[in-house]
């Protein structure tokens, strides 16, 4: 299986004075996710997660939506012409009985950071497949300061990060802000596909109480992963787009952009939102 990280040898100019040094760096390479042996996607990702990363993503894809609907991930053995386990390729074998949705079988995808369909197809796909609706959660309240403290604890637990400043994250948080899980990720839609496909294996899906905090931007493609689990909120360090606006709004999840210090921006769901002078008077 590849490292999670690999060293490189640069040449480092520090105030005109030039040195040669080994630097660590983020590894990437591709994962092909095949589904009932037949190819369905490619990603670049950083290794490590890769049953967790190929069950998440069945489930933003609207495949599957519990663990019993996975009768087996494994590596592909000879998976190169010569026979070599590059272990760059897993097969996600379903459970008998499970009805593969035609969303994604023809399709052969290469997936990047920006992938994602668009527009109101894409609104109505996610609304209508969905098997954990989150205008249907458990109510869940939050106040600006414990979400305002999400980020420093999601930057502590960046274990990786710190070696190479290359790598996105993704956290799942409780309501009461208490750490559940973090993954981090050359893609940042990987490392949340991780987060899914980890809670799918443990038997904690739909995370009907979880916040999703992301490390960058909220793209369309991060709102309908969160929107497939069944989280709640999603809460990004940086800007959304127009289109994860879209899709919060329609599909009842809370979305908080440019999450920085005591500053955010609440964007749809802002009923999950519990004012300090509002939660003063409870």
């Amino acid at each position: 299986m590849g490292r999670v990280t690999e060293r490189r040898r640069t040449l480092r100019i520090r105030d005109g004075a030039a040195s040669s040094r080994a630097d660590t760096l983020v590894a990437e390479e591709p994962l092909e996710i095949r589904l009932n042996g037949k190819p369905l996607a490619i990603t670049m990702r950083t290794p490590g997660d890769d049953f967790a990363l190929a069950a998440g993503f069945l489930v933003s894809e609207g495949v599957i939506a519990g663990g019993d609907e996975v009768r087996s991930i494994v590596y592909c053995a000879g998976a190169t012409a010569d026979g070599v386990n590059t272990y760059n390729v897993v097969d996600v074998q379903l459970a008998p009985g499970v009805v593969v949705p035609d969303i994604t079988l023809e399709r052969n995808v290469y997936t990047t950071s920006s992938c994602g369909l668009c527009g109101k197809a894409s609104l109505d796909a996610v609304r209508t497949s969905t098997r954990h609706p989150v205008g249907e959660a458990p109510p869940v309240r939050l106040t600006p300061a414990l979400l305002a403290a999400l980020p420093d604890r999601l930057r502590a637990a960046q274990k990786v990060f710190d070696r190479t400043g290359g790598l996105h994250a993704a956290a799942l948080f409780s309501e009461a802000g208490e750490l559940l899980d973090v993954r981090e990720d050359v893609g940042r839609h990987n490392a949340v596909d991780k987060l899914v496909g980890r809670a799918l294996t443990d038997g904690r899906l739909p995370l009907s109480r979880a916040v999703l905090l992301v490390s960058g931007r909220a793209s369309f493609e991060l709102a309908q992963k969160a929107v497939m689990a069944g989280i709640p909120v999603l809460a990004a360090v940086s800007a959304p787009s127009s289109l994860a606006v879209d899709l919060a709004a329609e599909s009842g999840l809370t979305l908080v952009g440019f999450l920085r210090g005591g500053s955010m921006n609440v964007y749809a769901g802002e009923h999950r939102i519990a004012l300090e002078a509002e939660a003063g008077r409870d």
